[in-house]
């Protein structure tokens, strides 16, 4: 222990002589030091340096100096997968803790070298000022996904990403926060939230342990907060990831996806957060993994806790700053139960021709109800392993005759069905033209007794019209040719259909008058209690 307090020491030394802008190989005005639970970041000039701290946390061990060169190498290499131009290289700092000559030999100490980017840049920064787009939302849901598509799959021997290794994750959370928090309530909210996660645990046991075996455990990020992706140009770019240790970083993609939707949730952020998630589904389709979205939201809530728990204990924290870690860290633990707790299963689907705004519609929905939209455009390609966005007939694929418009609807149904019995509000966004379509899915609500309602969406002919021709990078494929069919076609809402529909009009402001009592409707239905 007195070893690692005069490593400690030493390196508090550096960091005092690395505030003088002349120790730097090129020119800094000034120098401002950022310091973090468990590194430093010097900003000089046009660059940063990150030295970790000599500390052993128990989740990180940078108490020795070899583990914190390979920790910095290993920074560099993970991050440019996301941030290449903004991670430059690991630098040695030799001399002394006093009179400290980066590249000099003996090293006393290695840094990170990145890039300087304006911290105002940073996602978390913008969303608190409101500078968050819903397209910045959509391109970061994007990026998320090819970030994903592109790392590596957890190796079959390896013991990451196993049922027992997410438990002990889990569990650390705990042992942590009960070391940091010794208030009779916290230590009551501590044993509650894990008796919760607990429970949660064993419910998808199975369930982690297939997902690894189907390649959803991989080389992620680990930290993927607002506050560790930054907006370079408009473009949302994830940095920072876990270095320290593997096993916190070799997860299942639902683990990495959840901690921005947490993060987002806890920023107050529903709306973003729902958008966010679903734009990621629909691209990479794994709506089974919403089976431990849960789970996954609670322990990326409790992490952040224990975090703010272990900023609030250190020595030099001033009174007010550790005040608000503490109120932070309970927050994150409010938020970790409610995730636990909350599960509102209700079936919502949409019904109307192409262009009525079926799926603008059902992006409001979504975002204001907190729900799971399935779209049949988007899924009966999928179905037969097209593009979102690719042309069927120029591949000579039949995807919409009869027989593929019946497994269509059938796949959406048994996806529903799952979604449902995860205890998630689904939308699924078809047209829903014909009588026995809608009754399939009227019957699988009934069946799971959840409220149900059909969306009925209606514009005037001409907007349908000048809406489909205007349609570009869509996946639906509808021309006025198969309007004019379908509208010869469609079979009318039934009596008792009409008793839990909902009607709006894209042709009108989504405030207007009707659009406000449709959705005065739909609340009503969703809140009825389901026979």
């Amino acid at each position: 222990m007195k070893n690692l307090s005069n490593h400690f020491a030493t390196q508090q030394q550096l960091i005092a002589a690395l505030r003088e802008p002349r120790r730097y190989p090129h020119a800094a005005k000034n120098v401002r030091v950022i310091e973090t639970h468990i590194s430093w970041v010097l900003l000089a000039g046009r660059f940063a340096y990150k030295i970790k701290k000599a500390v052993n946390l128990g989740f990180l061990d940078y108490t020795e100096l070899a583990a914190r060169r390979f920790c910095c190498e290993e920074e560099i290499r993970l991050n440019r997968r996301t941030a290449p131009d903004i991670y430059l290289d690991t630098v040695a700092i030799g001399g002394s803790a006093d009179a400290p000559q980066f590249g000099a030999q003996p090293a006393i100490e290695y840094a990170v070298r990145m890039r300087r980017f304006p911290a105002g840049k940073l996602m978390d920064r913008l969303l608190m000022q409101g500078h968050v787009t819903a397209q910045h939302i959509d391109q970061l849901a994007a990026a998320i996904f090819h970030f994903h598509a592109d790392i590596s799959v957890v190796d079959a021997s390896s013991e990451f990403g196993t049922a027992q290794a997410v438990r002990a994750a889990a569990l650390q959370n705990f042992e942590q926060l009960a070391a940091q928090l010794d208030g009779e309530a916290d230590r009551d909210n501590i044993t509650a939230l894990q008796a919760a996660t607990e429970a949660e645990f064993l419910a998808c046991k199975d369930l982690f342990e297939a997902r690894r075996a189907q390649g959803f455990v991989r080389e992620c990020h680990g930290d993927l907060h607002l506050g560790n992706i930054v907006l370079a140009g408009d473009t949302p770019v994830p940095f920072d990831c876990i270095e320290f240790n593997p096993a916190l970083r070799w997860v299942d993609v639902m683990s990495e996806l959840a901690f921005t939707v947490m993060d987002l949730l806890h920023r107050q952020h529903a709306d973003f957060a729902w958008r966010l998630l679903n734009a990621y589904l629909e691209a990479s389709g794994d709506y089974a993994g919403l089976a431990v979205l849960r789970f996954y939201l609670a322990y990326r809530a409790t992490v952040r806790a224990k975090v703010c728990a272990i900023r609030a204990g250190q020595p030099a924290i001033a009174p007010r700053a550790k005040s608000d870690e503490l109120a932070a860290c309970r927050s994150y633990l409010a938020l970790a139960s409610q995730c636990l707790a909350q599960r509102r299963p209700a079936l919502i689907i949409t019904h109307g021709l192409p262009g009525s705004g079926k799926t603008t519609f059902s992006q409001l929905a979504l975002q204001q109800l907190g729900a799971i939209r399935i779209r049949s455009d988007v899924e009966r390609k999928r179905l037969f392993g097209l593009e979102m966005l690719e042309n069927s007939r120029a591949r000579g694929a039949d995807i919409y005759g009869a027989e593929a418009t019946r497994r269509t609807y059938a796949h959406l149904h048994e996806q529903a069905r799952e979604l449902l019995k995860a205890g998630f509000t689904v939308i699924v966004d078809a047209a829903f033209l014909r009588l026995d379509e809608r009754e399939m899915f009227r019957r699988l609500a009934q069946n799971l007794s959840v409220p149900f309602a059909i969306t009925s969406l209606f514009a005037p002919d001409t907007t349908l019209r000048a809406r489909i021709q205007k349609r570009r990078n869509d996946a639906s494929e509808a021309d006025v040719k198969v309007l004019e069919l379908l509208q010869a076609k469609q079979q009318p809402l039934s009596s008792i259909e009409l008793a839990c529909t909902a009607r709006f009009t894209t042709g009108e402001a989504p405030n207007s008058e009707l659009n406000a009592q449709g959705w005065i409707r739909l609340s009503r239905l969703l809140n009825a209690v389901a026979h």
